[in-house]
């Protein structure tokens, strides 16, 4: 050995901060190695390989450089200790993630059925001997300093020194987040998966950052009282629309399907493409005379997009003016949700989404909402080429949902999530039906295909349900979660719709998403109120017969000759018949011409409405962040207790088997045990041989 390398081994087992590098570097190597193989964070290209190997440094830096504060030994344990309380969260994560496809939170931890006590029912089950290489560097580090093969280095550290590595963590700490945010922009404003959170900055930021946000939290809601609520009860009640007689149970006891048609903009419907149609199948249904379907009806959401879009349609709430109500609510707050709602109504109630479970904190979040089942990726069969974008291909997804349908017994309520029409819009040349726009924008031009996928994946489960029987029993209602071609496309949009230009109003009124409900019998035809996805529950409980009286909820029944039709969008922007608001902007709505010189009466008018939705979203927003429905208890509605719910996929098939026993209302137990699967046909290419 040279002489270098003996100095910088005795400079190593023989100096405080010799001690303090060995500690970091090993927990640095540890973590890595544990993000690779206990966790999926799905880091790709350079950038995230990177930050995925950098990020557990700048913390562990900070972390243990306290230990330098101190003397002698006390030092060296202080800082074994920390290494220990680090690990142990790190061991605590990777039993937790095996088990829910997520990182612990304060609100998990805090709420009932809290982490400790949904992995002690199965902690033995799911245990591995290899979890246990998370408290490697600890016992290593114990015994060289107890059999002194590390010495203690009696020596003060200088003040100058401990300061210069808290800087130095710091730094890098400003480096990572940089680095993050350059790569993922609104990284922690916009929320939406913990695994992003991990993944960029690293497991002991994600709990710094968790726990910001939960006293957050908390502190808001510790300021909310019942008299909040009042307020709110009282403008719901004052604008609470009487809903529609003449549709008012007609779809009573029937099974629901909510079929969430993922960035589906309405001017798809009846749209072609070189003469051929994106979406036959859809055109098709919404002609069809027992066809209910809204073109005046708008998307709502924020930042939170798609969550946005759940919250909406599953509690008649906005989203928040920034990040996921979801994401940053959904776990700990007390809601009045569909699920919950209809589930009392002697419903069983599930959601199918073949992506993540994680995503979007569905998995608390569905708890929370009342579901008894959430099937995600892990539920799921997924081949090489299944997976796109954020989730299995709809075709295939669609197909293998059809087993866990015919298991449900009736009558059920239960949400499909599509995906493959996400952005950016990819699709394998196999599965090309259509060819692409030629706007030059090549984000635009893929979004045809993608519709035309989707589409294609609905006409074969409409197939489906009507050759098994489900089709007669069952309401179908279909709804576009958001844009598919935001507004910085204004150019190809303007393309599509063959115009000269393509502005901020244009834009306003892009915002349409498909509103479709299916039902044999049902008295259809094309729908002209304007309306949004805040409206979507108290319609859908009306045409169910479910009383909504006393609720909370800030929409209102779409068929009702009371409904005022004022579309709030979530920036404080609206739609009515008469008017539009784009920024300090008013428009005439029907024909997009600038109000430059409003009359006094005009004058008036827009800032009735432009109050009432301020109003609403101020007061919607109240009821999240203060989570004030916990102080609502209704002689009707029962609160969830979140603790009875469990999505692994063992507990799942566990109580589909109890079900199986005990009722003979699932489309499975009717055939007597015979499948449904065979019924299901599909032309999707990865499944030929």
């Amino acid at each position: 050995m040279t002489s270098s390398f003996i100095k910088l081994v005795d400079w190593l087992f023989k100096t405080k901060i010799g001690f303090f590098t060995i500690v970091v570097l090993s927990f640095w190597l540890k973590t890595y190695l544990i993000y690779q193989t206990k966790f999926n964070l799905g880091a790709t290209g350079a950038m995230q390989q990177f930050l995925l190997l950098f990020n557990p440094i700048p913390t562990a830096i900070l972390l243990f450089g306290i230990g330098l504060f101190f003397k002698g030994r006390k030092s060296y344990w202080i800082i074994i200790a920390i290494d220990f309380l680090l690990s142990l969260w790190l061991f605590a994560n990777i039993l937790y993630y095996r088990e829910f496809s997520d990182f612990l939170s304060m609100s998990i931890i805090k709420s009932s059925g809290s982490a400790s006590d949904n992995l002690s029912n199965s902690i033995i089950g799911i245990l591995l001997p290899t979890d246990f290489l998370a408290f490697l560097d600890v016992v290593l580090l114990i015994l060289l300093v107890s059999f002194k093969l590390i010495r203690i280095d009696n020596r003060i550290v200088r003040p100058r020194t401990s300061f210069m590595v808290v800087a130095l963590s710091g730094l890098l700490i400003g480096l990572n987040l940089t680095m993050a945010q350059t790569d993922r922009s609104g990284l922690l404003t916009r929320t939406f998966d913990n695994n992003y959170i991990v993944k960029y900055l690293g497991l002991n930021t994600y709990a710094v950052y968790d726990g910001v946000k939960t006293a957050q939290t908390t502190a808001v809601m510790a300021k909310a009282n019942a008299s909040d609520l009042k307020t709110v009860q009282d403008y719901i009640e004052k604008y609470r629309a009487t809903p529609n007689p003449a549709y008012t149970g007609v779809a009573k006891n029937k099974n629901v399907f909510v079929i969430h048609l993922e960035s589906f903009q309405q001017f798809l419907i009846n749209y072609k493409v070189d003469g051929q149609e994106v979406t036959p199948n859809l055109n098709k249904l919404v002609a069809d005379q027992n066809t209910l379907s809204f073109d005046n009806f708008f998307n709502q959401v924020g930042q939170g997009k798609t969550s946005d879009a759940e919250m909406m349609l599953e509690n008649s709430l906005f989203g928040l003016p920034s990040g996921s109500a979801m994401s940053l609510y959904g776990t700990a707050n007390t809601f009045e949700a569909a699920p919950a709602i209809l589930g009392q109504q002697g419903y069983t109630t599930a959601v199918m989404h073949g992506g993540k479970g994680s995503f979007w904190n569905r998995k608390n979040t569905y708890k929370s909402w009342g579901y008894d089942f959430f099937f995600d990726l892990a539920d799921y069969t997924n081949k090489k080429g299944f997976y796109l974008n954020y989730g299995l291909k709809d075709k295939l997804f669609l197909k293998q949902s059809s087993k866990y349908i015919e298991q449900l017994p009736q009558p059920f309520y239960t949400k499909i999530i599509t995906v493959t029409n996400h952005y950016p819009y990819p699709l394998d040349k196999e599965n090309q039906q259509i060819v692409k726009t030629d706007t030059g924008d090549s984000t635009v031009d893929g979004y045809v295909q993608t519709a035309h996928y989707l589409d294609q994946a609905l006409g074969e489960f409409i197939q489906y349900l009507k050759d098994t029987g489900l089709y007669n029993n069952s309401l179908i209602m279909m709804y576009g979660d958001h844009y598919g071609i935001s507004g910085n496309h204004k150019k190809a949009s303007a393309q599509l719709f063959g115009q000269k230009t393509f502005d901020d109003f244009d834009n306003l009124q892009f915002q349409r998403v498909p509103l479709i409900f299916h039902m044999p019998g049902l008295k259809g035809g094309v729908n002209h109120t304007y309306g949004g996805e805040i409206d979507v529950l108290p319609t859908l409980l009306n045409l169910l017969g479910v009383n909504n009286e006393n609720t909370i909820q800030f929409g209102n029944d779409l068929l009702s000759s009371a409904n005022r039709q004022i579309v709030a969008q979530r920036n404080g922007d609206f739609v009515t018949p008469k008017y539009s608001k784009v920024s300090t902007a008013y428009y005439y709505t029907q024909t997009g011409k600038k109000i430059k010189k409003p009359t006094k009466e005009e004058k008036d008018e827009l800032a009735t409405i432009a109050n009432s939705v301020t109003s609403e979203l101020s007061l919607s927003d109240r009821v999240i962040t203060g989570d004030l429905l916990r102080f609502y208890e209704p002689k009707w509605f029962k609160k969830i207790d979140k603790s009875k719910y469990s999505y692994t996929v063992k507990d799942t098939q566990k109580l589909l088997e109890k079900l199986d026993k005990t009722t003979t209302t699932s489309l499975l137990k009717q055939n007597k045990g015979v499948s449904t699967f065979d019924k299901y046909k599909t032309d999707a290419p990865e499944l030929k041989e």
